[in-house]
């Protein structure tokens, strides 16, 4: 009985030292797991000149990146800061967010141009993205706005909708962006109501909404009843000029008729979420530095640039101004619709 009782002592050990060598590949799992550990989500930072909450350019760029973080959860992870608008305080902001290591960093607006190239420069494992600009480096890129598709929507609304053919708009900066957008309006304005006035107005600064909200009254006193604006903090003084004259006001950027609802008719309204994708995808998919095509563009057709709808004031706006409307931004999405190049 002993020996057959150490026999089967022996059996059991023996068993045991072959389950642990056949075991030994399970005990290196974890080393593989490791090394197909899933990528880290793509840190991205995001830079605003204004506030979040603007009801314009800010605001519409904040809730794209937020759209796409929603999107992509997982795969990126978004940090912001507001109202850095001054030069002296962009590249700061800038350098702390690439010695952080963040992956992607975008600078919302053309003053940011000069202080990402600087910046960029010195963190060339970093990528920038520039919101409206021209020069680029190979780990930077632009993006922007076909405003003038924009601006020839709005006006195509104002030619069909103005009473006293009398037309203004008003723009900050006179930037590449806002100067095609304006030259747009007008163009299309005069193509379907030949007899109408336009008068124009820049400010000189994105946030003077006092100076756009005087000139804007200047233009509705002398007998303007549409005025259009071409984005950013003026806006809200064109808005405010139009709510106390009780007249009509096209938006851009986001959907301003909130903002007073009796005057403002309709607008342009942005959805930034398809050009971060494609910028976001080109970095995931280390595309970004190879690149020919170092610019990013926000059209009718890729749904970035749409018409705000006319809320109350719908029944206001006839049936045939409604069928032009959708018959423009047709043609301007399949690019059936010639318009001069608007160069300064």
């Amino acid at each position: 009985m002993k020996v057959k009782g150490y026999l089967l002592l022996v059996a059991v050990l023996l068993m045991s030292l072959l389950l642990t060598g056949c075991g030994g590949g399970d005990k290196q799992e974890p080393a593989k797991q490791e090394g197909n550990q899933e990528k880290k989500p793509l840190k991205v930072a995001l830079i605003l000149p204004g506030k979040i909450d603007d009801v314009s350019f800010n605001q519409a760029m904040y809730e794209g990146v937020k759209e796409l973080e929603k999107e992509y959860a997982g795969k990126i992870e978004v940090t912001y800061t507001e109202q850095v608008y001054e030069v002296a305080n962009i590249e700061p902001a800038l350098r702390d967010f690439a010695s952080q290591g963040y992956d992607l960093i975008i600078g919302h607006g053309f003053q940011f141009m000069e202080p990402i190239i600087k910046v960029a420069g010195e963190f060339p494992n970093t990528k920038f993205a520039l919101g409206t600009g021209f020069k680029t480096l190979p780990n930077t890129c632009v993006y922007d706005v076909k405003l003038e598709e924009g601006g020839y929507l709005m006006g195509t609304l104002a030619g069909l909708t103005t009473k006293t053919n009398k037309l203004g708009v008003v723009g900050g900066a006179d930037v590449a962006e806002i100067y095609r957008g304006h030259e747009a309006y007008k163009h299309a304005a005069k193509l379907v109501n030949p007899n109408v006035q336009i008068q124009e107005l820049y400010t000189g600064d994105w946030r003077d909404a006092a100076k756009a909200k005087e000139g804007a009254i200047s233009m509705y006193d002398a007998g303007v009843d549409v005025v259009w604006h071409s984005g950013d903090g003026i806006g809200v003084g064109v808005v405010d000029a139009g709510k106390e004259k009780n007249k009509t006001v096209l938006g851009n950027v986001s959907d301003q008729n909130v903002l007073a609802p009796n005057n403002v008719l309709s607008g342009i309204a942005y959805n930034w979420t398809p050009v971060v994708k494609q910028i976001v995808d080109d970095v995931l998919n280390d595309n970004f530095t190879n690149r020919n095509d170092k610019f990013y563009w926000l059209t009718v057709a890729n749904g970035g640039i749409t018409v705000a709808p006319f809320h109350g004031l719908d029944n206001t706006v006839p049936a045939e101004v409604k069928a032009k409307m959708e018959e423009v931004k047709k043609g301007l999405a399949e690019g059936k619709i010639e318009m001069p190049k608007f160069e300064k």
